[in-house]
């Protein structure tokens, strides 16, 4: 065999077996709760911030693990869908840039994050958040008229899914990407991946079918997701909508773009609730 056939041969088999193993793989891939070694130590209480810890049960006899920071009597509520790697231990400086709003804030961990118990899978991050929105309306009395979807990155996809269904006062959407598969075809520009990924978590689809008033969040120095993705996502919200750009990557935009990040979204939320939302000074 001539030493081209056996390289092209070679480079095959190689091209051949990084698809299988992304294939396989992808589950780990993407659901990735152990990226950091910060533990349940690290809480709002590290900031001095109250917070209760709670257990919240799903339809199918999970546990999530929660917080919920509480503000002012009669204020609503943000729910938090954080992103696919680390736990709400790693969401400290979250926590402490949403306080700012005086908001009560519930941010929870999915099935197999942190202290969550069982795994994670399309389907059950699904479950979870529904189980968090029964828990705030049933439990503790929250109406859906006070209650604020809020997703990053992955929790996007997670938000507008629960916003589709469940009918919140508003819906924020930041660092979204469109659907797994683009945003897979992105980075795996060389494989033939919307073929390979089982996963959906269709942005896009979910916010056609929201009409609570939404709020994309972008920055145009986002390495993981382009900027392309949060505009066709803000493109497809069928309610009435506003885009805020900001600053920074893709962890740590809304840290770089400080009061553009903080201000934006509280005037986004009297906008959204007709009502006007004081800054708390410090946080």
């Amino acid at each position: 065999m001539a030493v081209a056939a056996v390289l092209v041969l070679v480079a095959v088999l190689l091209y051949g077996a990084l698809a299988a193993y992304l294939y396989l793989r992808q589950a780990q891939l993407l659901y990735q709760p152990n990226v950091s070694r910060r533990t349940l130590t690290a809480t709002p209480g590290a900031l001095d911030i109250p917070y209760e810890d709670l257990r919240i049960p799903t339809v199918d006899g999970v546990s999530l693990h929660a917080w919920l920071v509480p503000a002012g009597e009669g204020r609503p509520i943000v729910v938090f869908c954080h992103g696919n790697a680390g736990s709400i231990a790693d969401r400290l400086d979250t926590i402490r840039t949403l306080r700012k709003l005086d908001l009560h804030l519930l941010i929870f961990d999915y099935r197999g994050y942190g202290e969550s118990t069982g795994r994670p899978s399309e389907a059950g991050t699904y479950r979870d958040a529904q189980a968090v929105w029964r828990y705030l309306v049933e439990e503790r009395g929250f109406a859906p008229g006070e209650i604020i979807l809020f997703g990053r990155s992955l929790g996007a996809a997670i938000a507008a899914r629960l916003a589709r269904d469940a009918r919140p006062a508003a819906l924020i959407l930041e660092s979204p990407f469109t659907s797994l598969p683009d945003i897979a075809a992105h980075h795996f520009w060389y494989l033939p991946v919307r073929s390979l990924v089982r996963f959906r978590y269709s942005t896009v689809d979910a916010v056609e079918a929201v009409e609570a008033p939404t709020l994309v969040i972008h920055s145009a120095d986002d390495e993981v997701v382009p900027i392309e993705h949060g505009r066709k996502v803000f493109d497809h919200a069928r309610g009435p909508k506003r885009f805020l750009l900001i600053l920074g990557t893709h962890e740590e935009g809304f840290l770089a773009s400080g009061t553009r990040y903080t201000e934006g979204v509280r005037r986004f939320i009297e906008w959204a609730l007709e009502a006007p939302l004081a800054v708390r000074a410090g946080g």
